[in-house]
């Protein structure tokens, strides 16, 4: 299927319209020059209001990480934008729900042939087995820990939410190995 096609099919969808306590609304950035992927948790609802990938705290977060500016992260010829299941599932106590069932498989497996430019892809891995089947170790934090083994294609990464700051302060291999292999690849790719 051509990517203009798979594009309009998710952003048509509506399977899961009448589980949501508001309209879908999904969210994806998708070109066919996409040199970088990001592949993360479902939009949250600051993004799910905007219709803009990463426009939240954990955007910028995202974006510090990448050593990248918005403008950039929002060119869909440098960056691939894919949430599991495109829209926003919801709120619960203590943060958002899940993926929706239905949604949570439809999505980024489709956009990775259309997507012949990508050099990698980073996977938030708050959905490792979404992402890593068959690779992902016991904890987020071996996952992320472990990201030479998934080099040259991913890089493992956790979900760049304000709860990743304290974690980041226990985990100092974060910034100090993850961080600049991260942004070394970014670098190397965009320049091409």
């Amino acid at each position: 299927m051509k990517l203009a096609n798979l594009v309009a099919e998710a952003r048509a969808c509506t399977l899961c319209a009448p589980h949501l306590p508001h309209p879908p609304r999904p969210v994806l950035r998708v070109g066919r020059g996409a040199r970088i992927v990001i592949e993360g948790q479902a939009p949250g609802a600051k993004v799910n209001e905007s219709g803009v990938p990463w426009q939240d705290d954990s955007g910028d977060h995202l974006r510090e990480w990448l050593n990248v500016d918005r403008e950039t992260l929002e060119d869909p010829d440098s960056f691939a934008i894919l949430p599991v299941g495109f829209r926003w599932p919801g709120r619960r106590p203590g943060g958002d729900l899940p993926p929706r069932p239905e949604c949570a498989p439809t999505g980024t497996n489709e956009f990775s042939p259309p997507c012949p430019s990508s050099s990698f892809t980073c996977s938030s891995v708050s959905t490792p087995r979404r992402y890593l089947s068959g690779l992902v170790k016991p904890t987020l934090t071996e996952t992320a820990r472990a990201f030479r083994d998934y080099l040259p294609n991913r890089i493992p990464l956790p979900h760049p939410s304000w709860r990743s700051k304290t974690w980041m302060k226990k985990n100092l291999w974060f910034e100090e190995a993850l961080l600049p292999e991260l942004r070394r690849r970014v670098a190397e790719t965009l320049d091409r």
